[in-house]
C-alpha cells in the first residue's frame, strides 16, 4: 500500500490515475515499476526459450539474443517516466532481434507493454508510429532483406502471416485506447465528486454563517437596546433597570442555546440536530423579544394556513421575520412594526413594515442581513424585495414557494 501511494509522483497530472498503480508495482526507491518489469522479463525469457524449440529454421537463442530481450525488458522500467523514448526504443530492439533471425514469440509482449504505457499516458501518436515502423521493418526483413540476414538460406515469409501481425497491433492499440478512456472517465468522475463535496461544504458553511448571523444579530440588538435602557435608568429607576437586565439575561441565554444548536451540526457528519429548527410557531417569542427592546409588533395572518410548512420554508420565514424586526430595532426611529403573513396553496407571502424614519445609527450589525434574507429566499426559489416605502417607512416583502424538492 505504501508503494501504491507513491505511484503518481513524477507522472504528470496529479488527478490522473497512474497506470502503474493497477499492477501495484511501484517501488519506494525512485518510483520505477521494477516488480512488473521483472515479471515481464522472466516471462519473455522463459517463453522465448520454449518457443525456440519448435522453430528450428530460426537462429539459436544465444547470448546476444538474450541480451536483446533483457535490453527491451529493462527499457520498460522507464515506460511511465519517458513513454515515447521507451516505445520507440523497445520497437527498435525488437526489430534488431527479428533482423538477427532469432525465434518469434513473447518478444512482442515487450512492444505491447510499451505501446500500452504510451497510449495510457496520452502519447497515442507515438505508439502508432512505433508499431507502424516495427511492422514496416518486419515486412522489409521478411520479404526483401532476408537474403542478407540470418538465418542463411531462409525463404521469404508467407504473406498470410502479416494479417495476424496487423490484427495483433490493432488489438494492442484498441485495448490501450479503451483503458485510457476509462481512466479519463474515472478522473473526471473523481473531479466531479470532489467539486460536489467542495460545493456542499461551501453551502454548509454559508448556511451556518447565515444561522449564526441571524441568531446573534437579533439577540445582540435586543441586548444592546436593553443595556442602554439599564444604564440610563440604573440610578433613576432601579426596578426598570432590573427588568432590562432580566431581558438581557433571557436574550443571551436564548442566543447561547441557538448558537449551540447551530454548532452541534458541526460535530460529525450525519448527526441530527438535538433540537428542532425554529419556525413561524416561535413567532410569539420574537414579538416578546421585540417588545422587550421597546418595539410594538402587530402580527396578522390571512389565507388558509397549511397544516405544516416545509421545514426549509418554515425556517426561512422565521429567520426573515427575525432579521426584519432586528433591522427595525437597529435602524428605524419607529417603535412599531407590522408583520403580515399570507398563506397560499403554493407560496407563503411575508411582509414586515415599519413607519421609519431611519435613524442612521449602527447597533453592531455586520451589514449582511438583507443579503442573508435574499440567500434564504433564493435557496427555496423565492424572492425578497426590501426598500424604502413612498411614505418614508421601510418594507421587507418575501415570497417563498411551498412546493419545493423537499416536499415533492
Amino acid at each position: 500500500m505504501d508503494e501504491e501511494r507513491t505511484a503518481g509522483r513524477g507522472v504528470g497530472d496529479p488527478d490522473r490515475v497512474p497506470w502503474g498503480r493497477w499492477a501495484g508495482e511501484w517501488g519506494p526507491g525512485g518510483g520505477l515499476p521494477w516488480r512488473s518489469t521483472l515479471v515481464i522479463a522472466v516471462f519473455v525469457m522463459a517463453g522465448t526459450g520454449f518457443a525456440a524449440r519448435n522453430q528450428h529454421d530460426r537462429e539459436t537463442l544465444d547470448a546476444l539474443g538474450r541480451a536483446l530481450l533483457l535490453l527491451g525488458a529493462a527499457a520498460l522500467l522507464f515506460r511511465h517516466r519517458w513513454p515515447v523514448p521507451v516505445v520507440f526504443g523497445v520497437a527498435g530492439v525488437t526489430l534488431a532481434y527479428l533482423a538477427a533471425g532469432y525465434p518469434y514469440g513473447p518478444v512482442f509482449v515487450l512492444v505491447a507493454v510499451a505501446c500500452f504505457a504510451a497510449v495510457v499516458h496520452g502519447h497515442r501518436t507515438a505508439a502508432w508510429w512505433a508499431l507502424g515502423l516495427l511492422w514496416a521493418g518486419h515486412l522489409l526483413i521478411s520479404h526483401w532483406l532476408y537474403r542478407w540476414l540470418p538465418p542463411s538460406g531462409d525463404d521469404p515469409a508467407p504473406w498470410g502471416q502479416e494479417l495476424p501481425a496487423g490484427a495483433f497491433a490493432v488489438a494492442v492499440l484498441a485495448a490501450s485506447e479503451l483503458v485510457r478512456v476509462r481512466r479519463e472517465q474515472w478522473a473526471q468522475q473523481r473531479a466531479e465528486r470532489a467539486a460536489a463535496e467542495r460545493r456542499r461544504a461551501d453551502e454548509e458553511r454559508l448556511r451556518i454563517a447565515r444561522e449564526l448571523h441571524d441568531v446573534l444579530a437579533h439577540s445582540i440588538s435586543v441586548i444592546n437596546v436593553q443595556a442602554g435602557v439599564g444604564l440610563a435608568l440604573l440610578d433613576a429607576d432601579p426596578e426598570q433597570a432590573r427588568t432590562a437586565l432580566t431581558t438581557i439575561k433571557a436574550a443571551s441565554k436564548e442566543a447561547l442555546g441557538e448558537v449551540r444548536q447551530v454548532l452541534d451540526t458541526l460535530r460529525t457528519p450525519g448527526d441530527a440536530p438535538r433540537a428542532p429548527a425554529p419556525g413561524l410557531g416561535r413567532l410569539p417569542e420574537l414579538v416578546e423579544q421585540a417588545a422587550a427592546a421597546g418595539l410594538t409588533v402587530t402580527v396578522t395572518a390571512s389565507g388558509p394556513p397549511t397544516t405544516a410548512l416545509p421545514p426549509g420554508a418554515d425556517l426561512a420565514a422565521f429567520r426573515i421575520v427575525q432579521e426584519a424586526l432586528t433591522n427595525v430595532v437597529r435602524h428605524s426611529g419607529s417603535r412599531t412594526a407590522r408583520v403580515e403573513i399570507a398563506h397560499g396553496p403554493a407560496r407563503l407571502n411575508l411582509r414586515v413594515d415599519d413607519d421609519g424614519p431611519a435613524t442612521g445609527t449602527e447597533a453592531g450589525g455586520s451589514g449582511n442581513g438583507l443579503a442573508g434574507m435574499r440567500e434564504r429566499a433564493a435557496a427555496l426559489g423565492g424572492t425578497i424585495e426590501a426598500g424604502v416605502r413612498p411614505d418614508g417607512g421601510f418594507r421587507v416583502h418575501a415570497v417563498l414557494p411551498l412546493r419545493t424538492e423537499e416536499t415533492s
